[in-house]
């Protein structure tokens, strides 16, 4: 990295909560596909069709908990454009799953799985020649009780049937009309 790039990076903003170190608790997750391309299939009549690489985003979801030992994927839907979920990560230095207060920066656990689920994907579609990228950065919200679970689990489960309202669904960013 230059200097340049090397200040911008080191002084871009933090879109993390400060006093949270992300290495324990329950997060909701959203991870945009690049542009917000149609990437993972459609959705016709209800239901999301997945592709060749919705299809293995799906099962990568579904099997990853079984390469972290320390993270479990309770509920989660791939969308034609975006990927939302919910990921449990239980601290190696807690008995149970729960938020942790930062002391020392480091490399957060739900960073290292995001960005493991991203590399897996992005690997996938560059070995079967799929043209594909993902934006640059996850959106994540702390989970902090059981109502604010509650809504983030209907909001997922309920994602497909409200695609023709979701502020990710227009028809310029589908894949087959870029």
């Amino acid at each position: 990295m230059n200097d340049m790039s090397n200040e911008l990076y080191h002084n871009r903003k933090v879109s993390r909560a400060q006093w949270h170190d992300y290495m324990g608790g329950l997060y909701f997750i959203t991870i945009c596909t690049s542009r917000k391309r149609h990437f993972f299939g459609e959705i016709s009549k209800g239901v999301m069709n997945l592709n060749i690489l919705g299809d293995y985003c799906h099962q990568l979801l579904i099997d990853l908990p079984g390469h972290y030992s320390n993270v479990l994927v309770p509920l989660f839907v791939v969308m034609p454009n975006h990927v939302h979920f919910i990921v449990e990560i239980c601290s190696k230095h807690h008995s149970v799953c729960e938020p942790i207060v930062a002391s020392v920066p480091q490399r957060s656990a739900l960073s290292i799985f995001v960005g493991g689920f991203k590399r897996e994907v992005t690997y996938f579609a560059h070995q079967h020649d799929i043209e594909f990228g993902w934006q640059g950065r996850f959106y994540d919200h702390i989970i902090r009780g059981v109502e604010d679970g509650n809504n983030i689990s209907d909001y997922i489960t309920n994602n497909v049937a409200r695609w023709d309202s979701d502020c990710f669904n227009s028809f310029e960013n589908s894949s087959a009309h870029l």
